[in-house]
């Protein structure tokens, strides 16, 4: 019953958002990270000891197993829920995980990123939110480092809705695809969604090779956002990370 509410409070994030938060949460002042459990008794995982985003450093080899991932283009609309830029899905991608079928739902982006990896931070970053059929859920991040413009984003940025709390249709679907690196080595680790309700039970998947984007696509993400939007790194409380 947790994992169903978790994801269904992660879908319900952009309905939410768009018709006024009554948490009121944001990523700085009276809103912020460090109150977010306050805010309300549906956040109270938010001090969870098994949080994210985290830095991630001292992984141990695990021998991972190749991620198996069939993205289709079916990503329909793009939402500013005034907290991120979101791409929502239709059914048709999925991703094997544990013997698992997980299904993307969304991606949506983060500027600055919030995972670290050895402490170092990237100008954006990506989370790909998949989820099984009993609502367990698993993100693949993806580390995005200045340099060379990114065209799977140019096709996108000219879309992304202005305005907090509206949405656009695509003018043609996308695929989750164009965003991955060529290569699919990952970090894995046990955490949490990163925003409100903060609910733990995340099974997170960090690419190690980062993509490349443009300063000035940066700059127009933020430009529409007008804030930076990613929570602090959170303690490890003993979690180990694995590759």
């Amino acid at each position: 019953m947790k994992k169903q509410l978790a994801f269904a409070a992660l879908m319900a994030c952009a309905a939410t958002a768009m018709a006024g938060d009554g948490a009121k949460w944001t990523y700085a002042g009276e809103g912020g990270p460090e109150q977010w459990a306050k805010l309300t008794p549906d956040n109270f995982a938010c001090a969870g000891k098994n949080q994210s985003p985290v830095d991630i450093k001292g992984a141990v080899h695990a021998g991972l197993k190749p991620l198996k991932m069939a993205y289709k283009a079916v990503g329909n609309e793009v939402i500013n829920n005034g907290h991120t830029l979101q791409v929502n899905f239709a059914p048709g991608s999925t991703l094997q995980l544990d013997g698992t079928e997980f299904e993307l739902k969304q991606y949506h982006f983060h500027a600055p990123s919030e995972n670290l990896v050895n402490g170092q931070s990237y100008p954006l970053e990506v989370h790909l939110v998949h989820a099984d059929k009993d609502g367990n859920l698993a993100v693949i991040g993806v580390m995005f480092k200045q340099g060379a413009e990114n065209k799977a984003l140019k096709a996108l940025w000219p879309q992304l809705p202005k305005e907090a709390n509206s949405k656009n249709a695509l003018g043609a679907p996308l695929s989750a695809a164009s965003l991955l690196p060529a290569k699919h080595a990952y970090f894995r680790f046990s955490g949490s969604l990163t925003t409100p309700p903060c609910s733990e039970g995340v099974r997170w998947l960090v690419m190690k090779n980062p993509v490349t984007v443009s300063k000035e696509q940066v700059a127009a993400f933020e430009g529409i956002l007008h804030h930076a939007n990613n929570r602090p790194v959170q303690p490890l409380n003993g979690r180990v990370i694995v590759d």
